[in-house]
């Protein structure tokens, strides 16, 4: 599996990656750019969580990596790893209803409460790498 040592980074096809899951002390790194956003990764072994343009954007319980993260208007998508099944919240727009998929399988439409949050569970215990795609 593959932790994100530097904390957060840019990646060839202008997507991030961030999350280091094996830390055992909280790291953070604040005022990243990439693409005109500002961006803020709090990490380590228990919790994952990044902010874009100080508002909340991607956590999960416990830490994971997080590579390729890409969000637009359509959709959100990722690659997650860890050590344990997370328990993964995503910021998106309030109150709609968006499609699910992990590891390119629907899992059906979930709806944002009124903070514009979505909750999905993802199995990583018994697997290397799991993709999310969450589109609208």
């Amino acid at each position: 599996m593959a932790v994100v040592d530097e904390l957060l980074r840019s990646e060839a096809d202008g997507t991030i990656s961030f999350g280091n899951y094996a830390l055992k002390d909280k790291a953070k790194l604040e005022n990243f750019e990439h693409c005109g956003d500002l961006y803020k990764v709090k990490t380590y072994k228990t919790m994952t969580r990044l902010e874009k343009n100080g508002m909340f954007a991607y956590e999960s319980v416990p830490g994971t990596s997080v590579l390729h993260f890409v969000e637009n208007a359509r959709e959100t998508r990722f690659i997650v790893e860890g050590d344990e099944d997370a328990q993964i919240t995503v910021g998106l727009n309030e109150d709609t209803e968006y499609e699910v998929f992990v590891n390119e399988k629907s899992i059906g439409k979930m709806k944002t409460n009124l903070s514009g949050k979505l909750n999905i569970s993802v199995e990583l215990a018994e697997a290397d790498d799991v993709s999310v795609r969450i589109t609208k």
